[in-house]
């Protein structure tokens, strides 16, 4: 395979979010497999079967156990190389982009580069959530996500490629509880074919109202923010913006979904769209990242929001594993194992356990504990007073109070 191949889908977050690190960092490449024939397609889902399968060495980032590998994105590149994981992806081009761009998770400033790396983190793992939501519930009448998808495939798959315009969209509605989006039983989707309503599951709270509060708060955050500064965190693009980008990206061809943020936040619609055209303008290599009293309304989303998530996740998959439960993530979800009923903002949902967000929450909680104290003191005092207690509590190691719930709930 000659050159990089970005193996991936303008549908994926993740893969919008490499795209735009890759664009950023001067790596040409192309994606596949919407971009080449059929020959070139086959070549790049085969090099991504050996490496899930192992027949072919990652470079990075080393498999977890706790991990899954993903459909997309993957990079791939001329000599051998083969990674996946957006984030790693992003700390490999920090030290081997041909550019000598700036790094996209800058190392100069402890506090800094954490909130970075918290902001990248619950925007692949809420964010996507809220994203999620948005596509194939808010646009539920309105997406063509399975023509888009199709069309991308089509150099690989041929005229087998118009199943996935049907298969598709049902399969991602069919996701929907397990992605936290659960209808309630009056969800108002009759006109809908039954494939395409957003569905309810039984001895689940609803979680749609919960959603659109979380996707509310974090514009009532960015939205200041965004409009002041070219970027998150200055004038400098870093991961935390990829991420951002990537998920609120993911959005854009979802005609209600993205006028909805056009109304709400018109900075942060103009925002996504300078991105998207792959504008940069407003980086300044040399201008510090810095963290200030603006980034107090995202620090505290994330404080409210993601972390509580990740802790009653972990504390979950403790209690599971400690009872001999070896399945997890949507294997358990679909058999109705390793569930369980948690809180956030004051709502109550249910889940299930997943190992790949203990893999996370673990990192965030080792980088954390590993801040001097002066980097901690600092992040904690952009945050209101109750929510630094419960961040430093949370991310010191205390767990929360989690219920199992019993089998016959399911």
């Amino acid at each position: 395979m000659s050159g990089w191949v970005l193996w991936g889908s303008e549908l994926s977050p993740f893969s919008l979010k490499v795209e735009a690190m890759l664009r950023f960092a001067g790596l040409h490449h192309r994606l596949l497999p919407a971009q080449g024939g059929f020959f070139d397609a086959l070549r790049g889902a085969r090099r991504r079967q050996a490496v899930v399968q192992g027949r072919l060495a990652l470079m990075q980032p080393p498999v977890d156990p706790l991990d899954e590998f993903p459909l997309v994105p993957f990079l791939f590149g001329p000599a051998g190389e083969n990674l996946y994981d957006s984030s790693a992806i992003g700390a490999w081009l920090d030290r081997k982009a041909p550019s000598g761009a700036a790094p996209l998770l800058p190392s100069a400033d402890g506090a800094v580069h954490f909130a970075i790396r918290l902001v990248d983190e619950a925007l692949d793992e809420l964010g996507l959530y809220l994203v999620h939501h948005r596509r194939w519930v808010l646009s539920a009448r309105d997406n063509d996500a399975g023509v888009r998808l199709a069309r991308e495939y089509r150099p690989l798959a041929g005229p087998l490629a118009a199943v996935l315009a049907r298969t598709f969209p049902a399969r991602q509605v069919r996701r929907l509880p397990y992605l936290f989006s659960v209808a309630p039983v009056d969800a108002g989707f009759d006109d809908l074919p039954r494939r395409l309503r957003p569905p309810p599951r039984r001895g689940f709270p609803p979680t749609h109202a919960l959603l659109e509060t979380i996707f509310d708060r974090l514009l009532d955050a960015l939205e200041p923010l965004l409009g002041r500064q070219p970027f998150l965190f200055g004038e400098r693009f870093t991961l935390a913006d990829a991420s951002l980008y990537g998920q609120l990206g993911m959005n854009r061809a979802d005609p209600t979904a993205h006028a909805a943020l056009r109304r709400a936040a018109p900075a942060v619609h103009a925002w996504v769209e300078r991105l998207a055209r792959h504008d940069f303008r407003g980086h300044q290599p040399a201008a510090p990242v810095f963290l200030g009293d603006a980034h107090a309304p995202l620090l505290s989303w994330l404080a409210r929001a993601f972390v509580p998530l990740m802790q009653q996740n972990h504390e979950a998959w403790r209690r599971h594993r400690a009872t001999g439960e070896a399945t997890f993530n949507e294997r358990a979800f679909i058999g109705g194992r390793a569930l369980y009923d948690g809180t956030l903002l004051g709502r109550p949902f249910r889940s299930v356990a997943k190992t790949f967000q203990v893999r996370v929450w673990r990192e965030l909680r080792g980088s954390w504990q590993a801040l001097d104290g002066d980097a901690r003191r600092r992040f904690l005092a952009r945050l209101p007073d109750d929510a630094a207690g419960r961040f430093d509590a949370a991310a010191g190691g205390a767990g929360g109070e989690i219920r199992v719930p019993p089998r016959s709930g399911v």
